[in-house]
């Protein structure tokens, strides 16, 4: 039985996928060439002493590749780009058009279509990694050879930096160098190379930002010179220096000076605390005995120039009135000199008595109830 009396009554079925398109096909073509009857059903066998014609196989195989050929040509007119991705299109071997994504039409056997995933970054890993993973090197170098790099003061450095991009020209991308992933390795390589030997060791260990972005800077410059102006086929998104070491027989030596580095830094800064709080101080207490010299300056001279201008008045009014003038000077000398007297005498001036304590002025004087007792 055929493959044909094995359909459902209601029509052959569609096929779904390409294997069972070609399954069928195969099938129809061994029932086709295995019926050996020019006319008729296909199942039909001929009749005993018929002719046959010679040219019956050959039509047969012509019309079978016929209809192959406009069937592949009617599947082959459409086809569909995949969001993130973009088609680069090929007329007779020239380029046609660039397709965004969604369903388009292309003549076929005549276009041919490239598809570019211009939304996927790709990287190139330098100095680490395992061969064939994700962490596939182009080189075949060792990566622990690859991060060694020599600095301007001949120091040797391991390095270890990711280059991540994307595609930006899909038709430069797949025309104008013929492996853009090996250019952006061995141009990523070698600005770097350049960069760090440029620089001393203790500056590339401590300023990775800047060494990125300036690797990133002059490699985006030399990509671009690979293209056509206004064609960049690939854009670099971010370079990032992930491990900055020095080698391994020199880690021990290098942590040593490391730590005695750190100390002499942090003997540095304590210096430097002391200094700023000692050396204000000081400054201030100089400048407040400067301004203090200068206070006591002003007052003595104040001073000084009050007496002197009070010794002129009191000339003046002893000159007017010498009398009063004596009197007024000598009560107001008492008035200073009393109040710190403790004991005062009265003597008689021709000396015939012994001295009276008139008035003890060092005691207080109490009153009446508090010297008798009840």
């Amino acid at each position: 039985m055929s493959n044909q009396d094995q359909q459902p009554p209601w029509g052959k079925k569609k096929p779904q996928k390409t294997e069972d398109f070609l399954a069928q096909l195969i099938d129809w073509l061994q029932d086709f060439f295995s019926n050996e009857k020019q006319g008729g059903s296909i199942n039909t066998p001929p009749p005993e002493g018929s002719p046959q014609s010679p040219f019956a196989a050959v039509s047969r195989v012509l019309a079978v590749a016929l209809a192959f050929v406009v069937l592949y040509g009617v599947y082959a007119s459409f086809y569909k780009i995949e969001p993130g991705k973009v088609g680069v299109v090929l007329r007779l071997g020239q380029y046609y058009s660039t397709t965004q994504p969604g369903l388009h039409f292309k003549i076929p056997y005549v276009d041919q279509l490239t598809k570019v995933d211009v939304e996927r970054v790709r990287k190139e890993e330098f100095g680490f990694g395992a061969r064939g993973g994700s962490n596939y090197s182009v080189r075949d170098d060792d990566p622990s050879v690859e991060a060694l790099m020599m600095t301007a003061d001949k120091n040797v450095i391991s390095v270890a930096w990711i280059v991540q991009y994307r595609v930006g020209d899909p038709w430069a991308w797949l025309f104008v160098v013929q492996n853009p992933r090996q250019a952006i390795h061995d141009m990523s390589e070698s600005v770097t190379r350049r960069i760090v030997g440029n620089m001393d060791f203790d500056y590339v260990l401590s300023n990775r930002e800047l060494l990125a972005a300036r690797v990133k800077k002059e490699l985006q410059d030399m990509l671009d010179g690979l293209f056509p102006k206004g064609r960049s086929g690939i854009n670099i998104g971010t370079v990032q220096f992930k491990d900055i070491n020095p080698p391994e027989p020199v880690k021990p030596a290098f942590n040593e000076v490391n730590e005695a580095d750190q100390d002499m830094k942090r003997l540095v800064n304590t210096a430097q605390e002391v200094y700023n709080r000692e050396i204000p101080k000081a400054r201030g207490n100089a400048k407040k005995i400067v301004e203090e010299a200068y206070g006591y300056k002003a007052q003595r001279i104040n001073e000084a120039t009050g007496e002197s201008q009070r010794f002129r008045d009191i000339l003046k009014a002893y000159q007017v009135a010498p009398v009063v003038t004596r009197r007024r000077m000598y009560i107001e000398t008492m008035e200073q000199v009393m109040p710190g007297v403790k004991n005062v005498y009265v003597i008689d001036k021709n000396q015939q008595q012994s001295p009276i304590p008139l008035l003890n002025l060092g005691q207080p004087v109490l009153p009446q109830s508090t010297k008798e007792k009840p």
